[in-house]
C-alpha cells in the first residue's frame, strides 16, 4: 500500500475526502468572524455606557454588570482568537494544527466568569451591610439598552450553539446577560415603587448566581474535553458494538475517541479481522458511516489478522465495551 502523507504535505488545501487508511477529513466549521466582530463592538460600547452611568448614580448593580460585560468582551475576543487559531493548517510541529485552542478558550471563558462572579458576590455582600440610594430611572434605561445589546449578540451565535462548545460559550454568556439586564430593569422598577436601597446589592447577588449556574456546565464539559474525555454526544459502548458488527470484524481493540476541537471528534481503533484485509472500500464506507451516525470527523482504523493489543483488549473487556 502506498504511503499516505498528512494534509500539510499535500499540494492542495484539504477538502472533505477519505484516504486508504480510513481518515475522514470533515469540512471546516461555520465562519463566525462577523458575529464575533459585531458582538465585541456592541458590548464594548455598552460597557462604557453602563460603567459611566453606574458610577454617576452609584449603582453597584450597573457597575457589577459592566464589569461582567467587560469580561464577556474578553471572552468573546478569546473565543474569536481560538476559532481563528483552529483554522491554521497543520505543520510538521503541530500535525493536528491548533484546533484544541477552541476547547481551551471555552475553559478559560468559564474560569474567567466564575472569578468575576466571585468578586461581584463579595462586593455585593459588603454593600448589603450599608445599602446606598440610586436613581431608578437611569438604572432602568441603561439596563434596557443592555437587554437589546445582549439579545442581539446572543442571536449572532444562535445557529452555532448546538455544534460548537466555543460558540455555545459565547451564546450562553450573552443570553444570560440579557436575562440579568431584565432583572436589573425589574429591580429598578421595584426601587422606584418601594424605595428599597438594599435591592441593588441583592440584584448583584442574583446576577452572580445566574452566571455561575450558566457557566458551571461549560466549565465541566470543557475540562472534560481538555483531558481527552469522550465527547458527550458519543455513546462509546454503542460505537464499540457498531464497529464489532461490521462485516468480517471479530473484535475491536484499542478504541479511543477524543475531541480535536469543539467541533471535531477523532477516533482510532484496531479491528481484528481473521479473514484478512477487506480492502479500501470497507475503510471508506466505515469512515463515512462513522461520520454520519456518530459525528466522527477523523477516523483511523488499523486492521490485522491477529490481536496486537492484549492490554487494551483487557481494558475494554473490564469496562464492558
Amino acid at each position: 500500500m502506498p504511503c499516505q502523507y498528512p494534509d500539510f504535505m499535500n499540494a492542495h488545501p484539504p477538502h472533505e475526502h477519505h484516504d486508504a487508511h480510513g481518515h475522514h477529513h470533515h469540512a471546516p466549521p461555520a465562519d463566525f468572524n462577523r458575529a464575533f466582530a459585531l458582538g465585541i463592538a456592541l458590548n464594548t460600547g455598552f460597557v462604557a455606557v453602563e460603567a459611566w452611568y453606574g458610577w454617576q448614580i452609584n449603582s453597584l448593580a450597573l457597575l457589577a454588570d459592566a464589569g461582567h460585560n467587560l469580561s464577556d468582551v474578553a471572552g468573546l475576543l478569546l473565543a474569536w482568537v481560538a476559532a481563528l487559531a483552529g483554522r491554521l493548517q497543520p505543520n510538521v510541529r503541530h500535525t493536528y494544527g491548533w484546533r484544541r485552542a477552541s476547547i481551551l478558550a471555552a475553559f478559560a471563558n468559564a474560569v474567567l466568569l466564575l472569578v468575576a462572579m466571585g468578586s461581584l458576590a463579595l462586593e455585593a455582600l459588603q454593600r448589603l451591610g450599608s445599602p446606598e440610594a440610586t436613581q431608578g430611572w437611569t438604572l432602568i434605561t441603561v439596563a434596557a439598552i443592555g437587554i437589546a445589546v445582549n439579545s442581539a449578540t446572543a442571536l449572532l451565535f444562535l445557529r452555532g450553539r448546538a455544534n460548537d462548545l466555543n460558540v455555545r460559550g459565547a451564546f450562553v454568556h450573552m443570553a444570560a446577560d440579557a436575562l440579568v439586564s431584565l432583572g436589573v430593569v425589574i429591580g429598578g422598577a421595584l426601587y422606584l415603587w418601594q424605595g428599597w436601597a438594599w435591592l441593588d446589592p441583592v440584584i448583584s447577588l442574583g446576577i452572580a448566581a445566574v452566571i455561575v449556574a450558566g457557566s458551571w456546565g461549560l466549565l465541566r464539559q470543557s475540562l472534560h474535553l481538555l483531558f481527552d474525555g469522550v465527547p458527550p454526544h458519543i455513546d462509546l459502548p454503542a460505537l464499540h458494538a457498531w464497529l464489532t458488527a461490521r462485516p468480517g470484524v471479530a473484535r475491536v481493540d484499542d478504541l479511543h475517541v477524543w475531541a480535536l476541537s469543539t467541533t471535531q471528534v477523532a477516533l482510532t481503533a484496531h479491528l481484528l479481522m481473521p479473514q484478512g484485509h477487506p480492502g479500501d472500500d470497507f475503510l471508506r464506507e466505515t469512515s463515512e458511516a462513522l461520520h454520519e451516525h456518530f459525528g466522527i470527523a477523523h477516523a483511523t482504523l488499523q486492521i490485522s489478522g491477529t490481536s496486537l493489543m492484549p492490554a487494551c483488549r483487557d481494558f475494554h473487556e473490564e469496562n464492558g465495551i
